[in-house]
């Protein structure tokens, strides 16, 4: 499975927004990195900037750039407006959801945990981080899987977090998926429209 293996401190010193979950570092060191981090700014042009956006919101979700391509044409086909649909798409993700409703601490820890067979949809073992949840469809933990340190950590740190298109059983420790989110309900800081203009060049 293809993932970004990069530094990650890097990649959020480059948007100068925790993309990772890291701050520390840009506490410390609020410019970009490289050679010429500390540079006078030159303006982008509008490219650059469409582009800053793309990256962005493909680091956040933890896509590479054919599956985010994929993924803006599916968005691109179905009804509504495109970026709010793209959105829609990448929060619908498995490994997504499982970090939203506060099973794991991070995206990336989320994915390892879909990856190791921990998670279930509607009972069943999904191993697949990119399988797209449906409305209606109930994602738990596997019963072996219930005292898993990285689960117990994260569900008594922060609790399942609170998203009205989501809800969670702790005794069961499941969540559903009531609705597909609505853009005001999508708290990652993405220009999606910047995205829908890069593609349609």
């Amino acid at each position: 499975m293809a993932r970004y293996t990069g530094p990650k401190v890097r990649i959020s010193r480059r948007f100068n927004e925790p993309i990772l979950g890291e701050n520390k570092a840009l506490q410390k060191k609020n410019y970009a990195p490289g050679q010429h981090g500390r540079g006078k700014k030159r303006k982008q042009s509008e490219y650059a900037v469409q582009l800053a956006e793309k990256q962005k919101a493909k680091y956040i979700y933890g896509l590479l750039e054919r599956q985010f391509a994929k993924l803006f044409d599916n968005a691109s086909r179905k009804k509504g407006v495109t970026g709010e649909v793209l959105l829609q798409l990448l929060e619908s993700r498995l490994d997504n959801l499982v970090y939203r409703l506060g099973i794991a601490p991070t995206r990336r820890a989320a994915r390892q945990l879909v990856l190791h067979k921990h998670i279930t949809v509607n009972g069943q073992v999904v191993n697949i981080p990119s399988f797209s949840v449906k409305p209606g469809e109930i994602i738990g933990v596997r019963e072996r899987s219930k005292s898993l340190e990285i689960i117990t950590n994260s569900l008594s740190l922060q609790g399942s977090r609170k998203y009205n298109w989501l809800e969670w059983d702790d005794n069961e420790m499941a969540g559903k998926m009531i609705s597909l989110p609505l853009r005001q309900d999508i708290p990652e800081n993405i220009n999606e429209q910047l995205i829908v203009e890069l593609y349609s060049k």
